[in-house]
């Protein structure tokens, strides 16, 4: 994500001279640090951070500028290595080399929590099986801080990264997420938003829904609705800018569970029990809805009882 940041209030964050906390103290121990880096307000960002990024011998990074405006901002000065998907292939053995040899690296996106949607894991991965210390300062991630704004379920959510650019793709991707019973998480390019936003009220339904922009910066910005209405926004208003993140409303949630009546949910029973057992056809609408299959199970059993009285009956 970009790196503007909205202007920090004077005196935010500044201590008095002498203060013992007013510098970070080195604190990088030999091995593969993961360090969580802003999303947007350059402030956003631990003073543990800040110490493991002074003290290791190295900083590998996605944008050696990025992270050194950064870095030069807090009054870091740093070795930095560009470490990103086209040269990591080339680049991760040397990094294995220098942590194998007792050496510390940190590693850091350009924006948020280093390997969230980045090729970062290959090299924890290798660090792992060469006996590298693996450890991390956590800090920012653009979708936990959208998954919390949004004011959908957060006790279980899926992280789906970018969806597939091409419509069809991404149209199969979301079918695979129908019946997930999570909140889903995505990034997704502002020119395709309002197309993605369609796709996805096509293939989930009318799911309660929220896209955030901006995380953390001067025009943060958080728009809430159904995804039909979403779509509707942001194809009449334009691509946005900044960075995006679409929160989704998993299968169970309220919008869709209501969107099925009683009425709704027997008549599907009824037909169901026509061909199969009540084990069968409360199983089978259990996925097709998300609904608990213990409830439509109790509901499908009473429905056949009923239909066997009135078959019985005079």
């Amino acid at each position: 994500m970009s790196e503007e940041a909205p202007a920090t209030p004077a005196g935010a964050g500044q201590t008095r001279r002498g203060d013992r906390a007013s510098k970070p103290q080195p604190v990088a121990e030999p091995g593969l640090w993961l360090v969580a880096t802003p999303i947007g307000n350059l402030e956003d960002i631990s003073r543990r951070a800040l110490a493991v990024l002074a003290s290791v011998d190295s900083v590998a990074c996605e944008d050696t500028r990025r992270t050194g405006r950064l870095l030069a901002r807090h009054g870091i000065s740093a070795r930095l290595v560009s470490y990103h998907e086209h040269n990591a292939a080339r680049v991760r053995p040397a990094l294995i080399r220098t942590l194998a040899g007792g050496g510390s690296v940190a590693l850091v996106s350009d924006a948020g929590t280093p390997l969230i949607s980045d090729p970062g894991f290959k090299l924890v991965r290798e660090a792992h099986d060469a006996g590298v210390r693996v450890t991390g300062c956590p800090g920012p991630s653009a979708p936990l801080f959208a998954l919390i704004l949004s004011g959908l379920p957060t006790d279980r959510f899926y992280f789906g990264g970018f969806l597939p650019s091409k419509a069809g793709a991404r149209r199969e991707a979301l079918v695979s997420l129908r019946f997930l019973d999570a909140t889903l998480v995505f990034f997704e390019s502002p020119r395709r938003l309002a197309a993605s936003l369609d796709d996805m009220a096509t293939t989930l339904g009318s799911r309660p829904a929220a896209v955030a922009r901006e995380l953390t910066k001067l025009h943060e910005e958080l728009r809430r609705g159904t995804l039909d209405q979403l779509a509707g926004h942001y194809a009449s208003a334009g691509a946005p800018k900044g960075e995006v993140v679409v929160v989704v409303g998993g299968e169970r949630s309220a919008a869709v569970e209501s969107a099925l009546s009683d009425a709704d949910i027997d008549a599907r029973l009824d037909s169901l029990l026509a061909d199969g057992t009540v084990r069968d056809a409360a199983a089978t609408l259990s996925a097709e809805t998300g609904l608990p299959r213990r409830e439509l199970y109790a509901r499908a059993l009473a429905r056949a009882k009923e239909r066997e009285e009135c078959a019985v009956d005079p």
